[in-house]
């Protein structure tokens, strides 16, 4: 059975981004950049809703040819590439770059692909994943909390109908005050 990981940076309370779809408060330090690279490296499948989706296939493609690309950027690029992907989406029609599109029920997909055998999967966009979340699909939780107050905007977590425990498994701290934490969900 496949881990499910779902992993952003998020606001300190608890926005992925603000109004108007903003992340630019959330541009990561070299340092974080590099061990999100890790996190993304050791994923062997990446889900995406469509906004997020539309948000990574709009510049990750080519994002080691932009001027400038530092050498993670280049990993960064050139895994995203070649990591299978599976975009749940509706209203896209075509998908390219390594992924394959689903627009049919997402949690049926995404409990499917979990019990297959396989490396760790991550998911991306906060609609998708808290579809997973309120079905109890997620196995780890993985956050970067940055200090900032965004008032609104898009939450990282969607209301839950119960409560569920988590335990603290790694915190590491980044420049520009950020703190990672991991959770597992225990089972």
């Amino acid at each position: 059975m496949r881990t499910l990981i779902y992993g952003m940076n998020i606001s300190l309370d608890g926005y992925v981004a603000a109004p108007g779809d903003d992340i630019g408060w959330s541009v990561p330090s070299d340092e974080l950049f590099g061990w999100w690279l890790e996190q993304e490296e050791a994923s062997s499948l990446t889900l995406y809703g469509r906004r997020l989706w539309e948000t990574m296939s709009s510049y990750w493609p080519t994002g080691d040819q932009h001027p400038g690309a530092t050498p993670a950027e280049t990993r960064f690029a050139q895994n995203w590439r070649d990591t299978p992907k599976v975009v749940f989406s509706s209203t896209l029609t075509e998908v390219g770059w390594n992924a394959r599109l689903v627009p049919g029920d997402a949690v049926a997909e995404i409990a499917r692909l979990k019990a297959e055998d396989g490396g760790p999967m991550t998911i991306g966009g906060a609609t998708l994943a808290g579809a997973a979340v309120r079905a109890g699909l997620i196995d780890e939780y993985v956050l970067a909390v940055h200090p900032v107050l965004l008032g609104g905007g898009q939450r990282f977590f969607t209301p839950l109908d119960g409560r569920t425990d988590l335990r603290l498994t790694e915190t590491r701290t980044f420049p520009g005050g950020v703190l990672a934490t991991r959770y597992e969900v225990p089972r």
